[in-house]
């Protein structure tokens, strides 16, 4: 049975760091692209950040130079280090694993930042 369980997520003010992690079983993580999304109250779910098998990573325009994916092979996670937060970061942050046809997600975890 394949998981996706996020953690990390809390309530800071703008400005403040957060590190989102998300932990995956019964995948190995290195084969897959792996994505977070997010989706704030009454939008739709976008892409914030990206990171393929091969390590390479791409960026929402609206995070860019302040989100950070990384992904440890090891210990088959992915994280989202996220700097400078704003208000409009605010959201349920959710992890996505991507391979041909197969995909799966997180159950999200909460992130939100006060002014």
């Amino acid at each position: 049975q394949v998981q996706l369980v996020e953690s990390g997520g809390d309530s800071v003010q703008s400005g403040g760091s957060l590190t989102l992690s998300c932990a995956a079983s019964g995948i190995t993580l290195r084969f897959y692209a792996m994505n977070w999304y997010r989706q704030a109250p009454g939008k739709q779910r976008e892409l914030v950040a990206s990171i393929t098998g091969g390590g390479n990573t791409d960026y929402a325009d609206s995070v860019k130079g302040r989100f950070t994916i990384s992904k440890d092979n090891a210990k088959n996670t992915v994280n989202l280090q996220m700097n400078i937060l704003k208000p409009q970061d605010t959201a349920v942050y959710y992890c996505n694993a991507a391979y041909y046809s197969n995909d799966f997600w997180g159950q999200g975890t909460q992130v939100t930042v006060s002014s």
